[in-house]
This record gives C-alpha cells, sequence and structure tokens, in this order.
C-alpha cells in the first residue's frame, strides 16, 4: 500500500508517482527492498498475533526473528544533523530516509548518516507532518551502482494488537562495534496516529525502522511513552498518505508534548523583542538570556518584535541548537540557547 505517491525516477527526471505502492506496484506477490522474509507455515497463527503454541513453533519464531534482523540492520541508518542525534530507515535505491519529524527538524537542514557498513553520506531533510512525528530526508550523495540498500514496505492497515515486531536503532548514534541495535516485541495498541509496542527504545532510536515478522516496514519510531518498554511509533500509511507533501518539502501540524519553549515574556506592544522575564531554570536562562535584553536574530531569522521572537521559537523542535543574537547595554552577544519542550503541551 506504501507507494502511491513516492518519487521515482524516469529518464533522468525526479517524477511523483501516484504513492509509496507505486515503488512496488506487484507488491503483495513479489515485493521489492532486501529486508522480505517470506515466512514458514508453521507461523501462521504467530504471524496473526497468536503465541507460539509449540516448540516447533517457538523455534521457528526464533528462526525467523533472527533472519529479519540480519536483513533489517542493513538498511536502518544513523542520522545526525547538528546536535540532534536519531535513526532513519532507507526505503528507496536512490535514497530516500524516513525518519521522525522531531529529529529532521526542518525542511532544508544538512544531515549526515552513517550506513550500517560505516559508509556515512550526506544528506537533505524535506518535508514532516509534524501531527504524527513523520519526517523525509534524501541522500544527496550518488548512489552506487547496485543502488542504496532499502527496506521492503509494509502496510500499517493490517497490524493489529498481538502482532509480533522489530524494532531497529542507533540509539547513541553509530558505533562499529556494535552495529543497528534489535529489539523484539509486540504491538499492544493501534491508533489512527500511532502504533504502541513493548519493543524497548531509548534516546536515539528515534526515526528508526518498526518491521512486522516478515521483513515489512510497519512503522517509525517516534518517542518513548511512560515506560520503556511503551513506545509509539507512525504508522507507515501516514507516509504514503501524505507523500506528495513530504517529497516537496513541506512543513505542517504540531506534534503533542513536542511545543518548544524558551521561558521568556516580553512586551507585545514593543517594536523590539525586549526581554522582560526570564523563567528559573529555563532554556533561555541556560543560555544565559537575562532581563532588558533585546533578541536581534534567532537561528537565521531577523527579530524585529517579540510577536516575531514567538513565530521563530515556534518554527523550532524541543532539543534544537539555536544561535542568538541579542543586544545588552548597547553590546551585541551571541549565545546558544537548547530550545526546550513545553511541559504543557
Amino acid at each position: 500500500m506504501i507507494s502511491r505517491s513516492l518519487v521515482r525516477i524516469q529518464c533522468g527526471l525526479l517524477a511523483f508517482a501516484v504513492g509509496l505502492s507505486a515503488l512496488q506496484a506487484d507488491a503483495q506477490q513479489k515485493p521489492s527492498g532486501l529486508t522480505f522474509v517470506s515466512a514458514p507455515s508453521a507461523l501462521t497463527g504467530v504471524l496473526q498475533g497468536e503465541a507460539p503454541n509449540s516448540l516447533a513453533e517457538l523455534r521457528a519464531l526464533e528462526h525467523q526473528q533472527q533472519i529479519v534482523s540480519q536483513r533489517v540492520a542493513k538498511c536502518t541508518v544513523s542520522v545526525q544533523i547538528g546536535f540532534a542525534q536519531g535513526s532513519g530507515v532507507v526505503i528507496t535505491a536512490d535514497g530516500y530516509v524516513l525518519t521522525a519529524a522531531h529529529v529532521a527538524m526542518r525542511p532544508g537542514q544538512q544531515a549526515l548518516m552513517t550506513l550500517s557498513d560505516g559508509r556515512q553520506v550526506h544528506g537533505t531533510t524535506l518535508g514532516m507532518n509534524r501531527h504524527v512525528d513523520a519526517g523525509l530526508i534524501k541522500i544527496d550523495d550518488p548512489a552506487p551502482a547496485e543502488g542504496w540498500p532499502f527496506a521492503t514496505l509494509g502496510s500499517s492497515s493490517g497490524v493489529a494488537p498481538g502482532t509480533w515486531c522489530v524494532a531497529v536503532g542507533h540509539p547513541g548514534g553509530y558505533e562499529p562495534d556494535r552495529g543497528a541495535v534489535i529489539r523484539i516485541g509486540r504491538v499492544l495498541i493501534k491508533r489512527e496516529t500511532s502504533l504502541v509496542t513493548d519493543c524497548a527504545l531509548i534516546g536515539g532510536d528515534s526515526g528508526g525502522p518498526l518491521f512486522d515478522l516478515t521483513g515489512k516496514l510497519i512503522g517509525v519510531h517516534s518517542r518513548i511513552g511512560n515506560d520503556v518498554t511503551d513506545n509509539l511509533h507512525v504508522p507507515i500509511d501516514h507516509y504514503d498518505e501524505h507523500w506528495t507533501r513530504l517529497a516537496r518539502g513541506e512543513l505542517w501540524g504540531h506534534l503533542p508534548g513536542f511545543r518548544p519553549r524558551i521561558g521568556v515574556q516580553g512586551r507585545k506592544i514593543d517594536e523590539r523583542a525586549v526581554i522582560e522575564v526570564v523563567g528559573q531554570n529555563s532554556p533561555a536562562a541556560e543560555a544565559g538570556i537575562r532581563p532588558g535584553d533585546v533578541i536581534m536574530n534567532f537561528g537565521d531569522v531577523t527579530i524585529a518584535d517579540f510577536e516575531s521572537l514567538k513565530a521563530a521559537v515556534a518554527d523550532t523542535m524541543p532539543g534544537e541548537h539555536v544561535q542568538i543574537v541579542l543586544e545588552r547595554d548597547g553590546v551585541r552577544k551571541r549565545m546558544i540557547l537548547v530550545v526546550g519542550r513545553d511541559p504543557n503541551s
């Protein structure tokens, strides 16, 4: 299903297809990508969410997990954007990479990605649907003759609670002696905007892939819930549904729990962004901003008044490092601010 709008290369030109399924027009009969592994008939019930009820089924399940784990690691990448680190998954031979919106942060960012074999490639962030935390990156470096290793696309529409799954990521960044980290779990809850699993995830896994037991991509890691074994993933069908907008580099929506905050107050009527209050232990306080400071630039944005400062902050993501230019007692100063997360969002 994931392919009604993906981009195909035809005659050297980028052409928008009708969806992610266009990548694999005959996907149900012969899935493309290197991660698909057909399952033995002994696992029919297990693939439908049942627990193994015999030693033979348990051994078949273990063997299937091992094969899938070996394959899915090859298309999982570590993603570095500025100071932020996360994971991603390559889904086309020409280098489109799915990740989380809060990892990609904003369109047009330069990304450094590390492949499973340690090769580093450069890319550019494209569109983001912040409503569900879906982001897209394109590898800019020339693809090898055989293409980039890419995952087999699945669909989240048929995923049900109890479905066995394989979570992959590079927590803490790429480590050559460790490689991608594999976790096995099951889907606990299926919602329209998220899949909830008990796969144990930690920081740096965000943006990494979630596969079913046949090696088909069914989701992308979004965020940890109340526990490391209570995690939310973006259903893969959301990338399909909004592929054209993502590939065009559009940015829209706001992810609950990810509203940016720097912790300052100012006068709306001022023609300058004069800071009146700096919250205790806020990101602004940690950066060294004081009451009376006048914010001149927030990242690449020139600040004309407090409203424009609010707009510039709203366009960032928690965890993003932003250079601030301010004026204090007639002297211009530069400092780095780490955007915080609004606890009330």
